[in-house]
């Protein structure tokens, strides 16, 4: 037996073809255009996204020993992908990504919405959401609302196309509509934004245990896979990516290391409130009474290719090896890693936030300061681990930052947690897969899943030799950014809330 799973991405598509033990067979990929019509806007045309995950699918099935007998998909989250009452596109979607409704939030944000909120929905709200941009449009274009019937995410259009079923699944519906305890659309939410309205708009939600149709025939010729095969709407894709990594029970974690760090574990509860600070989100994982806890910093890969270019560097793989040369405490340099123009966003909000290279001296070299640079990002994920609900006793990496032997010891260094790297390079169409195996009874759990089918291809152990040196560091990581705060709001600099971010110490130090 053979399965896909699809990956679509916000630039890149993928199509994973599996054998029944798990072996990846075939892999194809197709890059997806994001247009930016105007400054700060994000869209994609949502006939080209279908035409690419179409193709790479077609692509993979016909290298494929025999027909595939499953397809799962994820996609990436958030956004709005509107339709009318035909199915049919009412305009481009609006992705994850878009920043036009910057000013509806900052006014929830001033007027107290976007912390009441965090108490039903578990996540805090972002531009890019689907009740910022209903918003937006509602707004500044009536026509398109009125002719839309429902909003969709990417994983809910693709699910669309391939079954005929305009439907969401509850993890892509987590945020900003769903009481995330109940597993159902929040009336009281939709009156905090001021939204009655949009309740018109939201379709039918998907549970675990309802994930599977019956592919239609203008999607299999579309994408040539055989008529009626299951088709199985995953979770999106930083849950697909957390079963992909083996995190399916409590206290289990994984970080991606991509552009942005997001640092996930899982969870059984949904703790909501004070003193817990409305930052992050909170999920349903896709795994029956599970949740995932997520913490996407703005501080990762960006934070890196600058360093990389300020350093008159090629590669980061060159900064990794740079790096490493660095002596253990950096000469005493000490690096903030809030570098993005939105400043941070987790574990702690502020718009502000900016970074800070300090401890400069005449002894510190360019190795120094590039281990600096990479030491404070691996600071954010450290950090992030200490907002979570629970401390795991070890941590899954994936994503691009997993080539650099170098990063991997270090973030077990720094975090005091064993860290494992998966095999699979494509680890979100893997938590597709192994979803698609339970919901269609060819596995048992995710549990039994993961065990099975979750391969490692290293495990780094912490240096118990370094604990307490990168305790005192972190502990100065802390006391440095406490420093720069007052800094981050003189001189004009945009408003925040300033909230601290209420972290634990891990790793056997205290903060």
């Amino acid at each position: 037996m053979t399965a896909i799973a699809i990956d679509a991405g916000t630039t890149l598509v993928k199509a994973v073809g599996y054998a029944d033990d798990g072996t990846e067979l075939a892999v194809g990929r197709r890059p997806t255009r994001v247009l930016r019509p105007h400054p700060g806007w994000s869209e994609q045309d949502m006939a080209e996204v279908w035409a690419a995950v179409a193709d790479a699918t077609r692509e993979v099935a016909a290298r494929l020993p025999e027909p595939p007998d499953m397809v799962a998909v994820t996609a990436q989250g958030d956004g709005a992908w509107l339709v009318d009452d035909r199915d049919r596109p009412t305009g481009p979607a609006v992705l994850w990504n878009d920043g036009r409704a910057a000013d509806l939030l900052t006014g929830w944000e001033r007027d107290g919405t976007v912390h009441e909120a965090f108490r039903i929905c578990g996540s805090r709200l972002s531009t890019g959401m689907p009740h910022a941009v209903l918003a937006w449009l509602r707004a500044h274009d009536p026509e398109r609302i009125e002719r839309s019937s429902q909003v969709l995410t990417c994983g809910g259009w693709l699910y669309l196309r391939l079954t005929g079923e305009p439907v969401v699944d509850e993890s892509d519906a987590s945020a900003p509509f769903l009481d995330v305890r109940k597993r159902a659309w929040s009336d009281r939410l939709l009156e905090l934004y001021g939204m009655p309205w949009a309740r018109r708009l939201l379709p039918d939600l998907r549970d675990d245990d309802h994930r599977v149709t019956a592919l239609t025939a203008a999607a299999a010729e579309a994408t040539g896979l055989p008529v009626g095969i299951p088709v199985v709407l995953a979770p999106y894709d930083i849950c697909a990516t957390a079963i992909g990594a083996g995190a399916v029970s409590p206290g289990q974690a994984c970080c991606i290391l991509g552009t942005t760090l997001s640092t996930e574990i899982v969870t059984d509860e949904v703790v909501t409130e004070e003193p817990v600070e409305p930052v992050g989100i909170t999920v349903t994982l896709g795994v029956p009474d599970r949740y995932l806890r997520a913490f996407p910093t703005m501080s990762g890969g960006d934070v890196l290719d600058w360093g990389t270019r300020m350093l008159g560097l090629d590669s980061v793989a060159e900064l990794m090896a740079l790096a490493a040369q660095g002596r253990p405490d950096a000469a005493g340099v000490r690096f903030l890693p809030y570098l993005s123009p939105a400043g941070e966003r987790a574990p702690f909000f502020d718009p502000a936030a900016r970074g800070s290279l300090a401890g400069l001296s005449l002894e510190a070299g360019r190795e120094d300061v590039a281990r600096a640079l990479v030491e404070g990002v691996t600071m954010a994920i450290r950090d992030c681990l200490a907002a979570s609900p629970a401390l795991p006793d070890r941590l899954a990496l994936c994503g691009g930052g997993t080539r650099s032997d170098f990063w991997m010891r270090l973030i077990a260094d720094v975090t005091g947690l064993p860290v494992t790297v998966p095999v699979d390079a494509e680890v979100g169409a893997r938590g597709a897969w192994l979803t698609g195996l339970v919901a269609t009874g060819r596995e048992p759990d995710f549990s039994t899943a993961a065990a099975r089918h979750v391969r490692t291809t290293a495990t780094y152990e912490p240096d118990t030799r370094t604990a307490d040196g990168y305790g005192d560091r972190y502990r100065g990581f802390l006391r440095l950014r406490e420093t720069h705060r007052p800094a981050w709001h003189d001189g004009g600099a945009t408003g925040g809330s300033g909230g601290k971010s209420g972290n634990r110490p891990i790793g056997g130090a205290g903060a």
